[in-house]
């Protein structure tokens, strides 16, 4: 990337971590920004960049030290939520997990609703609306959603079933009793057929869960089952709770996941991963807990 449009890159996100209150990560940003902006002799109004900078994180540290008593926004601004789909997808369909991802799940489900009119992304994005229901509301809700496809006549048959291969093992993982009713012209018994891996040129299998096997820490030597509760491609998001911090306190930017288990509804495999980003929601239903981004290297 040119070296101005990663600056520009990493201001616009310190500003979208600013305002969801993430003050540590916001500060990283201005100091890489800064770091980068250092480096070039040439640049003729550096010096009130750095001093720009500088006032950002001074302002920064000072709210930091207000953070016990200072009220957090439940909701992003509109103009927040924009910022947020700007930089962190590429397409309508990446934007809308984007949202989602921060926290902002009411928008989010309202795009997913939207984008099921494209033919193009609808099976992507009925997936996602089943997550987001999973994520804020309950499995009631996620089989109720899926029901009312199942009486509609929007997804093919193909689609729906691709969706109730996806939701039928976490229900069942949950206890959840009563099955979801099949497509029509789809077998509920799956005996006889093989699965297979993908070709690398294949698209990325569904990844309902994953487990982790810690190098270090106070989880050493154990695997930690996580629910993948988004996933764009070979990208998964995992939200954890506040209470269970604990077990990604040892998990940083940048440091990659040997030995990873892999769950999907029709195959499991290890491969490893590399932790993307590691970022508290301070907004919506999910507010203090996690949402860890990771980006799978091999399966």
């Amino acid at each position: 990337m040119n070296i101005s449009l990663k600056i520009k890159s990493l201001l616009n996100e310190a500003e979208v971590y600013r305002s969801q209150g993430l003050l540590n990560e916001a500060r990283e940003k201005y100091q890489a920004a800064s770091g980068l902006i250092t480096k070039i002799d040439k640049l003729k109004n550096k010096d009130s960049l750095l001093r720009a900078i500088a006032e950002k994180i001074q302002f920064i540290d000072k709210k930091s030290a207000k953070t016990g008593t200072a009220p957090s926004s439940p909701e992003l601004s509109e103009k927040g939520q924009d910022l947020i789909k700007n930089l962190f997808g590429e397409n309508d369909l990446e934007k809308a997990v984007a949202l989602a991802k921060f926290g902002q799940f009411e928008r989010a489900l309202a795009e997913f609703q939207a984008l099921l009119k494209n033919e193009a992304y609808r099976l992507e994005a009925g997936k996602n609306i089943i997550r987001c229901k999973l994520a804020t509301a309950s499995l009631d809700d996620a089989v109720a959603q899926y029901q009312q496809w199942f009486s509609q006549d929007l997804f093919s048959a193909v689609q729906l079933e691709s969706i109730r291969v996806y939701l039928q093992p976490i229900l069942d993982k949950k206890g959840f009793g009563t099955p979801l009713p099949v497509p029509v012209g789809e077998k509920d018994d799956a005996d006889g057929i093989e699965f297979s891996m993908p070709e690398p040129e294949e698209e990325m299998l569904d990844i309902t869960s994953i487990g982790i096997t810690f190098t270090n820490g106070t989880h050493k030597g154990k695997m930690v089952e996580f629910d993948v509760n988004f996933q764009s491609g070979d990208m998964l998001s995992l939200i954890v709770a506040k209470n269970d911090r604990g077990m990604i306190e040892d998990l940083n930017e940048g440091d990659d996941i040997e030995d990873v288990q892999f769950y999907s509804p029709i195959a499991m495999f290890k491969g490893t991963a590399v932790v993307a980003t590691k970022t508290a929601i301070q907004s919506g239903p999910k507010q203090g807990d996690f949402c860890l981004d990771l980006k799978i290297l091999t399966a």
